[in-house]
């Protein structure tokens, strides 16, 4: 059986994954370009290789993509969490499996949300620049302990910074359509609407489960607007939550102090924000733990092959 992998680090910290497929048989075919492939560049790559199975990164599996390779894909299995850049809908008529490995990332992504958190209030990366440019000049930073955090989604990677942020001795806020509460009842949490945490919170950090529908760009101007004057946004998410001409503008105007973003619309990013002074970018890096890398490739690599059996 023949497998592809898009996501361009597959294997290269730790064989595990690939050692598993290679032992139930499978013929694997690695992304050529190491990097986010193209539209284009995944219908060129399917339709040379033709593989029954596909584990995915985050590179657009379009319609127009499963349309034009359902003649021998049989299963895509993602190795993350968000599955935005599937087209779910298509997949489902075209009898396509799509599966993700939900859990394994979320310790990760929670811990790398907590150390932007802390770079933004106590200016870490500024200062680093600083001093290394050769100027000695300090900015006056926040306390945790001083400091109302709100988290826009209470998923298994919100629950986390959550309790985090609660051992920290942070005041925490948080929204969620769906609130679990079980888990509420048992963390000094508070849960209020997104409408009551935007101006509440000194920090807001997103954990929403989807930036499609009316969840694209679902931080625009005026939502940036309705936020605490000398706030902060972090986003290891969905890029696409965020419109980034109205981030640059709130950032512009100092309604916003400042930003940190790990996860971009499109990638590899080159967009507006590499010149803000104020934003820290990261390279979709979420994930990037060696353990946590190598379960979810186990994980993804596991599911794939879980499916082809059941459609066998």
């Amino acid at each position: 059986m023949k497998i592809v992998t898009t996501t361009s680090s597959f294997g290269k910290s730790d064989r595990s994954a690939l050692d598993y497929l290679e032992s139930q048989g499978c013929e694997i075919v690695a992304n050529p370009h190491g990097r986010t492939l193209t539209e284009d560049e995944v219908i060129e790559f399917l339709q040379k290789e033709r593989p029954s199975g596909m584990i995915a990164g985050v590179e657009p599996l379009t319609g127009r993509v499963l349309h034009e390779t359902s003649g021998f894909l049989k299963v895509i299995s993602r190795c993350g969490t968000g599955m935005d850049n599937v087209d779910i809908p298509v997949a489902k008529t075209l009898g396509i499996p799509v599966l993700n490995t939900p859990e394994a990332p979320a310790e990760a992504v929670a811990e790398l949300t907590i150390g932007l958190i802390f770079s933004l209030l106590r200016n870490i990366n500024l200062h680093h620049v600083t001093v290394r440019s050769g100027w000695w000049t300090k900015k006056m930073g926040l306390l945790l302990s001083e400091t109302t955090i709100g988290i826009m989604g209470l998923g298994r990677i919100g629950k986390r910074v959550a309790t985090f942020l609660e051992a920290l001795g942070t005041t925490v806020i948080a929204s969620d359509l769906y609130p679990d509460q079980a888990w509420l009842a048992a963390h000094r949490v508070t849960l209020v609407t997104a409408e009551e945490l935007l101006p509440a919170a000194d920090l807001v950090t997103l954990h929403l489960p989807s930036a499609t529908g009316d969840m694209y760009h679902y931080m625009n101007k005026e939502r940036f607007s309705r936020m605490k004057r000398g706030a902060f946004l972090v986003n290891t998410s969905r890029g696409a939550l965020i419109d980034e001409g109205a981030l640059c503008e709130a950032l512009n105007s100092e309604h916003l102090a400042g930003a940190a973003i790990d996860t971009f619309e499109n990638e590899p990013y080159k967009g507006i924000l590499i010149n803000q002074a104020n934003v820290i970018l990261s390279p979709h890096a979420g994930s990037y733990a060696k353990a946590t890398r190598s379960r979810m490739e186990l994980e993804s690599a596991q599911n794939l092959l879980n499916a082809m059996k059941a459609r066998a």
